[in-house]
């Protein structure tokens, strides 16, 4: 792992990500980061917020958009992937102000996505770690994304994982096998509420 966010970090992040949301959808605005916050918090850094439904004590998405790559200062980027999910996950409708109490915020910190190297496809899955690694499959204008803990959600092992991330990125299931694809991995410290509102505990993944 090449950095490391405290426990109060990583709660102000999540709850800047709660608050963002709340903010934009009572009149559209975006929020400013907030001032004095820790040197790690304004690092160009990527992100993923993820928004679950929690419905008896089980999880569904409700919505999931970020940057794979550092373009933003991280408590920026927080705030726009937040937005970003609640709003215009094209797989979702907007979630509307009265859900946000039936649903929990989580934030994954990336680590910069490194190339996998390979002399052939077949070293791929050996090269994977399930709880540990995320995913990028990359073909010409294709491109998909997962997230490390999706496999241990789904059950996945190390090749339905590629599989699932070539589909993805629209591409058929095999094509990580195929000549002139990339696959890139990362890694994610994850930040997450334990009910909405709720307690934010770090994720460990697994």
């Amino acid at each position: 792992m090449e950095f490391n966010l405290s426990a109060e970090e990583g709660s102000l992040l999540v709850t800047i990500a709660r608050k963002a949301v709340e903010e934009n959808l009572k009149d559209g605005r975006i929020i400013s980061p907030p001032e004095n916050v820790s040197p790690n918090l304004l690092e160009k850094k990527g992100v993923f917020v993820t928004i679950n439904k929690v419905v008896d004590g089980e999880k569904s998405l409700r919505g999931c958009i970020g940057f794979p790559y550092p373009v933003y200062p991280l408590i920026r980027a927080v705030i726009e992937a937040a937005i970003e999910s609640a709003t215009r996950d094209p797989r979702f409708p907007p979630i509307s102000a009265r859900e946000l109490n039936q649903v929990v915020f989580e934030v994954s910190v990336l680590t910069e996505p490194k190339l996998i190297d390979v002399k052939s496809p077949s070293e791929y899955p050996s090269k994977i770690k399930i709880g540990e690694d995320g995913l990028i499959v990359e073909r010409g204008f294709y491109k998909g994304l997962l997230l490390p803990q999706v496999p241990v959600e789904w059950g996945w092992d190390e090749e339905e994982f590629l599989c699932q991330c070539c589909m993805k990125a629209g591409l058929p299931p095999d094509c990580w096998v195929m000549k002139g694809t990339k696959i890139y991995k990362f890694q994610c410290i994850i930040f997450e509420e334990t009910s909405p509102n709720g307690i934010i505990v770090r994720k460990t993944l697994g």
